[in-house]
């Protein structure tokens, strides 16, 4: 039986799942979209506020997806909103590749006063991470003149195709997509002594690498934390054959680790950091910061007809403003909880093979694939809206809004999940 309901932050289930009104949408979505998209399971949704996301027949769910780490300020939040409303009566779009918004630098200033070095920056926007790694990618060869790459494997920097010759998440995302952008090689993750020990003696000349792109912690992957000294050996390397280091801060960034920036957990300094996702509430928004020494690319060399568009900027400067004030301390103090009622669920029960993560980026290791697919199935049963990571990990990413009760009725729907399923024995 679903826990009890007390207040409309939590979820609430009316109808078979899905509903008579969700089956006929999911019936027409199956005739007109493309098959490409991947859907864990029948969620059509209506509306949202805060942490909770109601679908087509009234269901309510509690929302640990975020839009899969998007809407960190949660759903609609009302600030938010009457920023874009505000911004959309006055001015929706002029293309600021060739025009120019006060926005603009306006969010670029922002941004670089939440850099920790103090130094200067540059912003390029674009319309999503994806895009936001395609212009590190560019300016990192046009700031260094060199041509090769390194990234990781179980990355995931995006599905463009040069994003995608980055990425190393899943054999799927790059199937009859080849041959990809040449010049990209992968390393294990966590591993920089891989790189220096056997990529540039065997393979790659050091001298070639413009830029070695990396996710500060690991989404797709599994929502995995690297060793303490992963990115610093990184770094040292990097600074050793003159090599760029851009942070994949996509997911991982704009406070949803409990710090602005993930790779402030770590004794690491990126030249070029990725950001999108949860940057605007979601409003689609990528953008590519650079020190200002590297961004010195000439007029024409990279543009977006769409990136920074007014509204979106509104929502981001909004956003930003939320974070700042509320959030990003928010997900530090709800993260802190909840990865400790989950390391408590661990004890004592075997099918949780690891709980790990920073801040609301956390990811819970089932012992496997199988059964933490029906875990997360049985979460959407019962209200509860999870994604997975990885070979076998449910990816934890939820608004940043969410409070201790909403995070323990999370840990209890999953605590009751579990304890119905016996342990799978292990051949």
């Amino acid at each position: 039986m679903a826990a009890k309901v007390t207040s409309d932050k939590l979820p609430k289930i009316i109808t078979e799942l899905p509903g008579p009104k969700a089956r006929q949408i999911i019936e027409n979505d199956h005739e007109y979209i493309s098959p490409s998209y991947t859907r864990s399971y029948p969620l059509v949704a209506k509306s949202g506020r805060g942490a909770i996301v109601e679908d087509v027949d009234g269901n309510r769910f509690l929302d640990f997806t975020a839009g899969i780490a998007v809407c960190s300020t949660g759903h609609c939040h009302p600030d938010v909103v009457r920023a874009i409303q505000q911004q959309a009566e006055q001015l929706i779009h002029m293309s600021g590749t060739d025009f120019y918004y006060e926005q603009m630098p306006e969010l670029a200033r922002k941004l670089e006063s939440l850099m920790p070095d103090g130094g200067s920056w540059r912003c390029f926007f674009g319309n999503s991470g994806t895009e936001a790694i395609e212009a590190a990618l560019k300016l990192a060869r046009y700031a260094t003149g060199r041509w090769q790459f390194i990234a990781c494997h179980s990355s995931f920097h995006g599905r463009t195709m040069g994003a995608l010759s980055l990425t190393s998440s899943k054999p799927v995302q790059r199937r009859k997509f080849g041959p990809l952008v040449p010049g990209v090689t992968h390393i294990p993750y966590g591993n920089c002594d891989y790189l220096e020990e056997v990529v540039f003696r065997t393979t790659v000349n050091p001298g070639e690498v413009a830029a070695i792109i990396v996710e500060s912690i690991q989404g797709e992957g599994g929502y995995i934390v690297p060793p303490p000294e992963f990115l610093p050996g990184l770094e040292k390397i990097a600074r050793k054959h003159g090599i760029l280091l851009v942070a994949d801060e996509v997911q991982s960034g704009m406070g949803r680790t409990g710090k602005m920036f993930a790779f402030e957990h770590f004794d690491f300094h990126p030249d070029i950091v990725a950001l999108a996702k949860g940057i605007a509430s979601g409003m689609p928004l990528g953008v590519t910061m650079a020190r200002a020494d590297i961004m010195i690319w000439e007029p024409g060399a990279h543009a977006s007809t769409f990136g920074g568009n007014p509204v979106c900027l509104a929502a981001a400067l909004e956003t930003v403003r939320l974070l700042e004030e509320r959030y990003v301390a928010n997900a530090e103090k709800v993260g802190a909880f909840l990865r400790g009622k989950l390391a408590e669920l661990m004890q004592r029960h075997e099918s949780i093979v690891d709980v790990r993560g920073r801040g609301l980026m956390i990811g819970v290791q089932i012992a496997t694939a199988a059964l933490r697919d029906r875990i997360i199935h049985e979460c959407f049963e019962r209200g509860l809206l999870v994604l997975a990571a990885g070979p076998s990990t449910i990816r934890l990413s939820p608004p940043l809004v969410i409070d201790e009760e909403q995070a323990d009725c999370a840990v209890q729907t999953l605590a009751s999940i579990i304890s119905s399923i016996p342990v799978p024995t292990q051949k």
